[in-house]
């Protein structure tokens, strides 16, 4: 077996399927390792769906979406299949709230995204799912949707193979290290060699990264959301109900039917602190009746019994911003982690790194993205998980 290659990307979930798709558009020697099998639930990337919006809190992550928008569409011509589905995205919560929504209203705007402000009459009446009261109201924005994601990440890692790439699971990487200007990465029984590194590994990037001597204050949670066997699914079907986000702390999101026959909904940053090795796939109840509590509340036709309830991972800096950077001293390795929040923008974070691999560069602002910036290297960073 061939042992040296351009590009080794690690982990393929999809951040890792990403950056394996947009270097093979562009080289045919990329490598992708996968410790466990392709599209497996132990990680932060499976399920069927998973938001993606042009409301964010800075003209930053505004401008950041509209090129993940147009990164995800480059995968859909190629692929001649549809991962981006718009169902119109609802920001809603109480107009005092712990996480406000005029930030995200007045980035939009400064970008020149069209939106909506509405009030909780207005939302009940385009939408009767929805029962609130006056001290709530509302931002919706026509674009918001989903990216069908295990869809999307088994067309990423499907488009990559026919470009040349070689994909490998259930192959642990063992060890990493930066030699003489090259990459050497350690499996059981081979070592491989390459020009450039990438660590798409989320949960497990901690465990690579000691060894080129760097540790991340990374808390990792273990997450869920919920299929709800609705007594109205047909009130929950695209078209006839939006995406949703809760703006409050805790902070709450929904979605259509889709892929499972009731709608799915969860609560951000809801889980406990946990391990890759000590996660379970148990149902965190304290959580799921924080998610009941809240549907019951104000949109109760969703609410019914468990259809199923799913699991991941969420590894997140202190900071809850992403990480896109080489890693300092080794040039030639670089780390892609979403944060929690990164699906998203998983097909734009491959265009990022390939053009930083290839091009050595990249038109995108990736600097509040470094890996140094000061919370990462703070011994006791303050923790700031709403966003």
């Amino acid at each position: 077996m061939k042992t040296e290659f351009k590009h080794i990307v690690v982990g393929l979930g999809g951040i890792g399927s990403a950056i394996a798709y947009w270097l093979s558009r562009r080289s045919k020697d990329v490598l992708g390792l996968e410790q466990f099998e392709l599209g497996h639930d132990r990680g932060a990337s499976q399920d069927h769906s998973r938001i993606i919006r042009l409301s964010y809190h800075t003209p930053y992550y505004v401008r950041m979406a509209l090129e993940s928008y147009k990164a995800w569409r480059v995968l859909e011509k190629d692929c001649k299949k549809t991962v981006l589905v718009k169902t119109g995205g609802l920001d809603f919560g109480p107009k005092k709230s712990g996480l406000p929504i005029t930030p995200y209203a007045e980035s939009m705007r400064e970008v020149g995204v069209k939106y909506e402000r509405l009030t909780a009459k207005q939302i009940e009446s385009r939408w009767p799912q929805f029962k609130l009261d006056a001290g709530i109201h509302g931002l919706y924005q026509e674009d918001g949707g989903f990216i069908a994601a295990s869809i999307a990440c088994n067309l990423m890692r499907k488009k990559a193979r026919e470009k040349g790439a070689l994909l490998l699971d259930k192959t642990p990487v063992k060890s990493i290290r930066s030699v003489r200007g090259e990459v050497r990465v350690t499996v059981e029984g081979t070592e491989f060699s390459g020009e450039k590194l990438f660590l798409a590994t989320d949960a497990w990037t901690n465990k690579l990264l000691k060894n080129v001597g760097i540790t991340l204050p990374l808390t990792i949670t273990q997450e869920q959301v919920t299929y709800f066997n609705s007594p109205a699914p047909d009130e929950f079907v695209i078209g006839k109900f939006p995406m949703w986000i809760w703006y409050d702390d805790p902070s709450f999101y929904g979605f259509p039917v889709f892929g499972m026959p009731g709608p799915k909904a969860g609560v951000d940053v809801g889980g406990d602190e946990t391990t890759p090795e000590d996660r379970t796939f148990q149902t965190n109840w304290r959580a799921y009746d924080a998610v009941e509590k809240f549907l019951t509340k104000y949109i109760p036709l969703a609410v019914g019994k468990e259809i199923c309830t799913k699991t991941c991972l969420y590894t997140m800096p202190p900071d809850r911003e992403f990480i896109l950077d080489r890693v300092p001293g080794h040039e030639n390795v670089f780390v892609a982690l979403g944060a929690g929040h990164g699906f998203k923008f998983a097909s734009l974070f491959g265009k990022i790194m390939s053009e930083l691999a290839i091009d050595g560069k990249t038109d995108i602002d990736i600097s509040p993205f470094s890996i140094t910036r000061p919370i990462l290297t703070d011994p006791n960073p303050k923790k700031n998980f709403l966003l």
